[in-house]
């Protein structure tokens, strides 16, 4: 899907900004095994003062959602491959929240080390969404659409 039109560097860099997002909010998923190898913290090194600002104001992910939702998604003054990689990142973190309510209904604590169980999801859950970020990152610094099975498809129904 490159041929959609040349991507200019600003526009390479305002696509890869939305998948930030979603690291930030699977950070929780991953602290166990951020516990156990801490050499994979040099990823978040940057992002903590995003990351403080993100837990530290109430509602921050809420705003943020929105902003990116209709302030960009919607807008169709924006070029169409920041539109389609910032709803890419937000079905993303719709996934993940509805993966936390899940976890929550289903009674695994992730916060409170819920068995080996519970850790390997969360460890499994943590790695996906940092490699499908990190994908997606690089493809759009690439100037390339990053196709994610599933999510791209769905993606393509909502940026026309």
């Amino acid at each position: 899907m490159a041929g959609r039109g040349n991507t200019e560097i600003q526009d390479r860099f305002f696509a890869a900004l939305p998948y930030v997002l979603p690291l930030i909010y699977v950070l929780p998923f991953g602290m166990s095994l951020l516990r156990q190898f801490p050499i994979l913290q040099f990823i978040y090194a940057p992002l903590q003062p995003i990351i403080s600002i993100y837990y530290g104001f109430p509602f921050a992910g809420l705003i943020i959602f929105f902003v990116l939702l209709f302030a960009v998604v919607r807008n169709e003054n924006i070029s169409h491959f920041i539109r389609f990689n910032t709803m890419q990142a937000i079905l993303l973190d719709i996934l993940l929240v509805l993966i936390r309510f899940a976890a929550q209904i289903l009674g695994a604590g992730f916060r409170s080390g819920g068995g080996l169980l519970a850790e390997t999801f969360s460890n499994m859950v943590f790695l996906g969404i940092l490699a499908t970020c990190t994908f997606g990152i690089v493809q759009s610094a690439r100037g390339i659409y990053a196709e994610i099975p599933a999510i791209s498809e769905a993606v393509n129904g909502q940026v026309r």
